[in-house]
């Protein structure tokens, strides 16, 4: 279920969520309006923020079988992807991750995405926010 469905959830924790991309401001304003994403968003064209993390690029996690299988139901079941247009596509292999940080900047949870669908739990991200931020690996 995306992160938007929670957005009270994570409000009543004092949670601030902040999508990260490394595509051009025009590219993430369309991605931005076409799924509805009321989060604010940073870019990181020089990808900073994620060598930072550890997330690379992978041509086998993103185009692996199961990947690909998922994206054909998700097609065949009607399911809507944002249409954006091929000028801003910089990278399609750029794996992503979910991240949470206490006040202090310290990481308090790290979760690295294996594939392009690899989520962790919301309610698992508020667990850890309101355990006090023990740090936890997903």
């Amino acid at each position: 279920m995306p992160i938007a469905n929670f957005k009270g959830l994570l409000d009543s924790q004092s949670a601030r969520v902040l999508v990260v991309s490394f595509g051009c401001r025009e590219g993430a304003q369309l991605w931005l309006e076409q799924t509805g994403c009321k989060y604010d968003m940073l870019l990181d064209p020089q990808r900073k923020i994620y060598r930072a993390f550890g997330l690379g690029s992978s041509y086998l996690k993103v185009m692996n079988f199961h990947c690909l299988l998922q994206y054909a139901e998700y097609v065949v079941l009607g399911q809507e992807f944002p249409d954006i247009p091929p000028r801003f596509l910089e990278d399609l292999y750029q794996m992503g991750g979910d991240f949470v940080l206490d006040e202090g900047g310290k990481v308090i949870l790290s979760h690295p995405c294996k594939n392009p669908m690899d989520r962790p739990e919301v309610t698992q991200m508020v667990a850890t926010i309101s355990s006090g931020g023990h740090p936890t690996s997903l």
